[in-house]
Formats: C-alpha cells, structure tokens, sequence
C-alpha cells in the first residue's frame, strides 16, 4: 500500500509557489504573452477555433508561420534548429535548469525523413557532449520507423523482403543513435508510443540497454503509467536488468494517447488498455517512482511530469533514502513553457531538473504544438493552473 502523504510532509523539502523563482528567467513582456496564451487554450471554444484556424492557414498556405513562430511557438518551443534553441538553453541554464532537445518533426513516412531524423538526433548528442545543460537526448521511434511497419510487426503480420530490410534500416538507426550516445557518454531517452506498436519498440530498447547499459543507465525506456500494464512492465524490465547484468534506465509519463487507445479497443473489442480513472494512473505512477527509488542500485529514473504530488514525492523518496539532491539516478522533467513553478523551484532547492525543449520548422512541429494545445483544454485545471501563477508573478512585480 502506498502511503499518501500530507501537504506538509511533502513541503517540507521544497515548496512550488514561489512565483518568483518560478518565472525569474521570463521578461515582464514574456509572462503577458505566456498569460495570453493560456487564457486562450484554456478557453475550448477559442483553443477550437484557434488549432481549425491554424490547421486551415497552413492548408491554405497562408503566411501564418510569423504570427505562431511569436506566439505559441515561442512559449513552448527552443527555436527552429539547434543553433536558435541555444538562447533558451543558456538562459535557463543560469537558473540550473537543463535542457533536454527535442526535434519534434512528426508525421514522415519516408527513408529519407527516418535519416534526417537520425542524423538530427546525432547532432543532438554531439552537441550535448560535454555540456552540462544538455544532459540527455531524446528521439521518438516513429521519427525513425514507419508507424504501419511497426503496427504489422506487433499484430504478427508476414513481412515482405522489402519490409524486413525496411526493418533492419530501422535496427540499425536506432543503434547508431544509441552508440552515438554512449561513445559520448550521453544518455538516450526512447520515448513512448501506442500501445499497438510499442511491443517491438520495446524489444529493440531492452537490446540496446543489454548492449551500452553495462556499467550505468545510457538508454531509456519510456513507461507510460495510465497503462494498466506498465507498473509490471517496469518491474519486469528491471528483473531482466538484474539477470542480464546491466542498469536500467526509466523515464516515467502518466501518457499521451488515451482517447485513441480507448477508442481503437472498443472498435477491435479488446480489453481497454487505459487504466481506469486517474488516481489509478497516480497510484501506479507514484508506485513506480518508490520501485525506481527502491532499486536504485540499478535504476536509473526520469520523472518526467507536471504533478505536484508526484514531483514531492520524488523528492521525499529521495530524502528518505539519504540520497543527495543532486544524485545523478533521479532527475525531474517537465515540458517547454509549463510548470515552471516545479522546474525552477526543484532547481533552486539543487535538485536535477530538465526541460523538454522542442525544435524544428514551425510548420513540421505543428502536430506537437496541436497536442499541447489540446492538453491544456482538456487536462482538468492545467491552463488555470498556468495562468494563476503567471498572474500572481505580474502582480508580484508591479507591486515592487
């Protein structure tokens, strides 16, 4: 049984309403446009009205990209490359909070768009090699795989040779990714996908892990904890760990594809994958979090979330475990332009904490931005949440 703390004991470490701390790295000018943003993503009609708009505009091809690239871009995203992400990555640096990139280009279906990808990605690590703001990469796999060779791998389908040969392409980009990383000593972070593709995703991260994993965690796997199944799957991964002789890295999500999920097993009539409700998700997640703790001898954790409860959790985990802060097995995440609060107050009490930074052309990495608008309308409370600490700091500052 997991033990529910109370406010005070979770407190008692570090406190996320410092609004000051939060928001000391963001412009007067920055914060009204940030208070604007969520205003209107916070609002369904409008956050409708706006994605059909934005979606048309593009459709349309309208000169649109200036207008995103200063509004919602700019909040949430580092730059269209490396080189303009970099002002984000030193600014927050100064604050101790690090940078983790993302190229966030989606929807590619083509061997030319998979290299571009893995050659991005490469760049990314050659990049982070030695810099301390940039402590990890990250790549998703259907930025280097087709979604629909994947889906027919998973469902047991007969490839055809030119598939299997599309397959062992996509073997070796994630291998090259993943030497890349080690010779650099910069650690990989595999995300997550749907739960109908995520099986050989999973086979070719737990090889890598067998492979450059052999003296710390340098490859992760993604956990996405409204799975029903993922609090077993983390365990099993670490008893593989344990028997293969090698460390296990874990990065932790509550999850991104659930209305989809839901809606594919009710269509195929199997089993809803999704947990139940969401203090089930926390439940499993928070249990997640004190295996990872547990058995941090092998494991290595990312706990890449906006939660309040999880994020002091974590830190009381650590506290009662007489880890240090700063101890390199435990970092905090969040995304680009949200939960600041946590961020930069996790950060200023010395604890590991990293943004999701994504970068990309403004048109390619509009599927990301979508996403994070329809999170914010739909996830109870997010955009309210956003918005009163972005008000309480405005008002904090006009009154000194």
């Amino acid at each position: 049984m997991l033990h529910i703390y109370t406010d005070m004991e979770l407190k008692s470490k570090v406190s996320f309403e410092n609004t000051e701390v939060a928001f000391a790295y963001k412009s007067n000018w920055a914060l009204k446009k940030a208070s604007l943003l969520f205003s209107s993503v916070g609002n369904p009609v409008l956050s409708w009205l706006a994605t059909g708009s934005v979606k048309l505009g593009f459709a349309l091809h309208l000169p649109i990209k200036g207008i995103i690239k200063n509004t919602v871009f700019e909040v949430f995203c580092g730059g269209e490359n490396i080189e303009e992400s970099k002002q984000t990555i030193d600014t927050m640096g100064q604050y101790g909070v690090s940078t983790i990139l993302d190229y966030s280009v989606e929807g590619e279906e083509t061997d030319e768009a998979f290299d571009t990808t893995k050659n991005e990605t490469i760049r990314n690590i050659e990049n982070a090699k030695g810099n301390s703001h940039i402590p990890f990469c990250v790549f998703k796999p259907t930025g280097i795989a087709s979604f629909h060779l994947l889906e027919k791998i998973q469902a047991g389908g007969e490839l055809t040779d030119e598939e299997k040969a599309a397959f062992e392409r996509v073997r070796k980009r994630v291998d090259d990714i993943c030497r890349t990383g080690f010779e650099a000593d910069v650690p990989v972070l595999i995300d997550a996908e749907e739960t109908w593709i995520q099986n050989p995703v999973d086979e070719m991260v737990y090889e890598m892990m067998t492979k450059y994993n052999r003296e710390k965690a340098l490859i992760f796997n993604t956990y996405q904890m409204y799975r029903v199944a993922s609090l077993q799957n983390l365990k099993n991964a670490f008893q593989n760990a344990v028997r293969d002789g090698y460390y296990l890295g874990a990065k932790l999500v509550r999850g991104a594809y659930m209305e989809k999920e839901r809606e594919r097993a009710e269509q195929m009539n199997y089993p809803d994958p999704i947990q139940p409700n969401k203090q089930a998700t926390d439940d499993d997640y928070n249990q997640a979090l004190k295996f990872c703790i547990d058995n941090k001898q092998r494991t290595s954790v990312i706990n890449c979330t906006h939660n309040e409860y999880s994020s002091y959790y974590l830190a009381l985990l650590m506290e009662k475990h007489s880890m240090k802060n700063d101890d390199p097995r435990a970092y905090f995440a969040q995304l680009c332009g949200m939960s600041d609060n946590v961020s930069f107050n996790l950060a200023k009490a010395g604890y590991n904490v990293a943004k999701y930074v994504p970068y990309g052309p403004v048109k390619s990495v509009m599927p990301y931005l979508l996403r994070r608008a329809d999170e914010n309308t739909s996830v109870a409370g997010q955009s309210s949440r956003e918005l009163t600490m972005i008000k309480n700091e405005l008002k904090r500052r006009r009154s000194v």
